[in-house]
């Protein structure tokens, strides 16, 4: 008895060694570097962003070492780390893909955040917008000045999300309870990018060399938009989206038109997974038009150029495809026309809802044109309202759309996105009326009536639907009536055939329609 004693005291005394030495490799852990990426320890980071229009990409530092990052792995490592640390459940997690060979522009791994809810069959997918670059000057000038579109460095390990992508019913009450995915933005290539640029790929290197020489030759960025997007479906198969009932590609401005260009992908990819989810596609602000203004094609500038100069070029730095069906529409050279929903919507086989507004603030910003600014000419007030016409006539065929008379750019992330109406239906509600009825045909039932989901306004002028979003005055910040704002930017209302000496009442009525 003695005997055995001594060996179980010998066996307790080697187990706590073993679990020390354990504990001690892991703190001491650092993390891989893989594809050129910077390593760091970020389960120390619990940074949150708030999806918010007004803070998206900004970060509230709650504690720890925000801001760095390292491979797929340590990402995963950075998020279990944060639920010990009691993060809260609403926020979505960041993880990295799992295949390091598909990036951001600058090599550093590209990935999602998600948030899970077991048990439930409802996946939305949300694609980050941002505009693009396309050549080497603007890609350098979109790299210095907004670099979290083209980086993941600088990406916080967790998100909150706000609007559509908000897990609290009270802000969010068709949609709070689906597994929610936020794909961030960072290939520059309006999501269509397949492979590296034509040019040699950039060699691996460590620091600050690879810092330099990047700076120095924009031509080793990589364009990876559609890749990431399916790389991400590829990731979410261990968390359940085989089991998906529906699956919705959702976006904003040119996530919207990434939502276009990629729906038909994601549902062939979902299907051939042996997934039965219908995928749907939700275009916010990614519906947009030609531009009426001749300008040079070699634009140096992306805001200088228009957009469908801008694709043009951009398609060939990026390797950018569109869906097979609308390439087949036009001859070599002309598949960017397949970026602009009103030619691509015919083509789509996907279930498609539209929210658009129709005097869209960076529809008006590509003709130079800036509410709130200094000036604004007749010409251009015409073409504002010529604008409201030709977008209308555009979605005259989309079978669910949310359209409201409104200045303004994006809707589905704002906080008070349940405040807009057209015609009574608040956006969340027609969403809600879309979905039932295609539930209801996917069962062979008869679509309930009374809730609508084609919805665009009549009225014709700016702000003329009560419940548009206030204009602010950008030198002022404060809040205009249409009328006075119009006099701030320096028309003459006699002009226009507007009365000039209307009160404050008048005013506000006639920019709202009344």
């Amino acid at each position: 008895m003695k005997i055995l004693g001594q060996v179980a005291f010998l066996l307790l005394l080697g187990g706590i060694w073993c679990q020390n030495n354990r504990n001690a490799k892991a703190s001491g852990k650092t993390t891989k570097k893989t594809g050129g990426n910077q390593g760091a320890d970020v389960g120390q980071s619990t940074s949150v962003v708030d999806l918010t229009p007004e803070s998206t990409g900004t970060t509230r530092s709650t504690g720890g070492t925000g801001g760095n990052r390292g491979s797929a792995e340590a990402g995963q490592e950075g998020a279990a780390g944060a639920r010990t640390a009691g993060q809260p459940t609403d926020d979505m997690r960041l993880h990295f893909l799992r295949n390091n060979q598909v990036t951001c522009n600058d090599g550093t791994a590209a990935g999602f955040y998600l948030k899970e809810l077991r048990g439930s069959r409802r996946w939305l997918l949300f694609l980050e917008g941002g505009w693009c670059c396309h050549s080497k000057e603007t890609c350098d000038s979109r790299y210095q000045n907004i670099p979290r579109l083209m980086s993941s460095s600088g990406w916080p390990q967790t998100k909150r999300g706000t609007g559509i992508l908000s897990s609290q019913a009270e802000e969010n009450p068709h949609w709070h309870n689906a597994n929610i995915v936020f794909i961030p933005y960072c290939s520059s290539d309006v999501w269509s990018g397949t492979g590296p640029a034509p040019t040699p790929p950039p060699r691996l290197r460590q620091g600050r060399e690879k810092e330099r020489d990047r700076n120095a030759n924009a031509t080793e960025y990589t364009f990876m938009g559609s890749l990431i997007v399916r790389e991400v479906i590829k990731d979410l198969i261990p968390k359940g989206i085989k089991q998906a009932k529906v699956v919705m590609l959702s976006g904003t401005s040119a996530g919207g038109t990434g939502v276009l260009l990629n729906i038909e992908r994601v549902a062939s990819q979902l299907e051939q997974l042996g997934a039965d989810a219908q995928v749907r596609g939700l275009v916010d602000s990614g519906w947009f038009l030609e531009s009426k203004q001749q300008r040079s094609p070699n634009c140096p500038e992306t805001i200088s150029c228009s957009p469908e100069d801008a694709i043009k070029i951009g398609l060939r730095l990026w390797n950018g495809v569109v869906p097979d069906r609308c390439r087949q529409l036009y001859k070599r050279g002309e598949e960017w026309q397949c970026f602009f929903g009103h030619k691509l919507y015919s083509t789509l086989t996907s279930p498609l809802f539209v929210v658009q507004w129709l005097f869209d603030e960076e529809q008006l910003r590509v003709e130079n044109i800036y509410m709130g600014g200094q000036s604004l000419s007749q010409e251009q007030w015409q073409y504002i309202q010529n604008l409201g016409r030709e977008l209308k006539n555009s979605l005259r065929d989309v079978t669910a759309v949310f359209a409201p008379s409104c200045l303004s750019h994006t809707v589905i992330t704002k906080s008070n996105w349940m405040s807009f109406q057209v015609r009574g239906t608040s956006l969340p509600r027609a969403l809600q009326c879309w979905d039932r009825s295609l539930e209801a045909t996917r069962n062979n039932r008869t679509p309930a009536k009374g809730c609508p989901f084609h919805l665009v306004d009549t009225c014709q002028t700016p702000q003329c639907n009560p419940t548009c979003p206030a204009l602010v005055d950008q030198a002022t910040q404060q809040e205009l009536t249409l009328l006075q704002m119009l006099v701030a930017m320096g028309l003459d209302l006699q002009k226009l055939g507007l009365d000039p000496q209307g009160d404050a009442d008048s005013l506000a009525s006639m920019a709202n329609g009344g």
